[in-house]
């Protein structure tokens, strides 16, 4: 009878949060949480208001700095590197802002370039093929001289999509893409988020809490209540769990072990 043969080694995730801690005043957001994430992996990151979830995105980026814990990119130590190197690191990711967080007074053209821009060290004509390039990517190609007051909302949110594609990140972090978007536009972002993910096959994690969002981009869903991670599994496990948080939440029960807002508002005191 002949030996098996060993399995190949688990890869290394791209990035993973360890026991982090957080602490706002007299507020723990998050509670010792640990997640890691694969390289090509679509995480998506659910669960109820005040949860933590933006918090736990300012951590994966480097934003913000743990109270305790430890924030690994791409097998380094993201907190124990120099500033140099944990930029350099930083530069491997794209953070997508909420509400696409554009400058009012530029156009779309210079919104887009702007981390290039900074930099310094493209040509004008690079630059704008480079924000041309980004644009198409999510379908706004000709808009460069619109300024964001021209552009409806869904189009705003697309241009913060383009504009963290510019330094080409392995990593896309998407903060509530779709939050306040009427049912089309939900899905236009939608889209545009699989597209990226498949044709550049990046790494992504989007914090969410529309449910038809997680369940069209994430290859991966967790919840988070409570500071920490309480349940995790491919998308199509997800949402066939039994897990009592799960089913209040796929259901939108305000009964069962996920509290509201209000209530935990009202067990910390008022403190938020």
């Amino acid at each position: 009878m002949s030996a098996a043969l060993p399995s190949a080694p688990e890869a290394a995730p791209i990035l993973s949060l360890e026991d982090v801690h957080k602490t706002f005043g007299h507020q723990q957001v998050l509670a010792g949480l640990s997640l890691s994430v694969q390289r090509g992996e679509a995480l998506v990151v659910t669960g109820p208001s005040g949860g933590g979830k933006t918090v736990l995105l300012k951590h994966a980026i480097g934003l913000l700095r743990p109270d305790r814990g430890r924030l690994w990119v791409d097998g380094r130590d993201f907190w124990s590197v120099g500033a140099r190197e944990r930029n350099a690191l930083r530069a491997r990711m794209g953070y997508v802002f909420q509400e696409g967080a554009l400058f009012d007074s530029m156009t779309v053209g210079e919104n887009v370039g702007f981390p290039l821009r900074r930099e310094g060290r493209l040509s004008d004509a690079q630059l704008r093929d480079r924000v041309e390039e980004c644009l198409s990517l999510v379908h706004l190609s000709g808009t460069q001289e619109r300024l964001p007051s021209q552009l409806s909302t869904g189009m705003r949110r697309r241009v913060g999509i383009a504009r963290a594609l510019t330094r080409q990140p392995e990593i896309l972090l998407f903060d509530e893409p779709t939050a306040g978007l009427d049912p089309m536009l939900v899905t236009v972002i939608d889209r545009i988020i699989r597209e990226l993910t498949q044709t550049l096959q990046v790494t992504t994690i989007t914090v969410t809490h529309d449910l038809r969002t997680a369940r069209t981009v994430g290859s991966r869903v967790a919840l988070l209540s409570g500071g920490v991670l309480i349940a995790d599994a491919p998308g199509e496990v997800f949402f066939e769990m039994e897990h009592p948080a799960v089913r209040q939440w796929i259901e939108g029960s305000p009964e069962g072990p996920l509290l509201a807002e209000e209530e935990r508002g009202r067990r910390n005191g008022g403190r938020r």
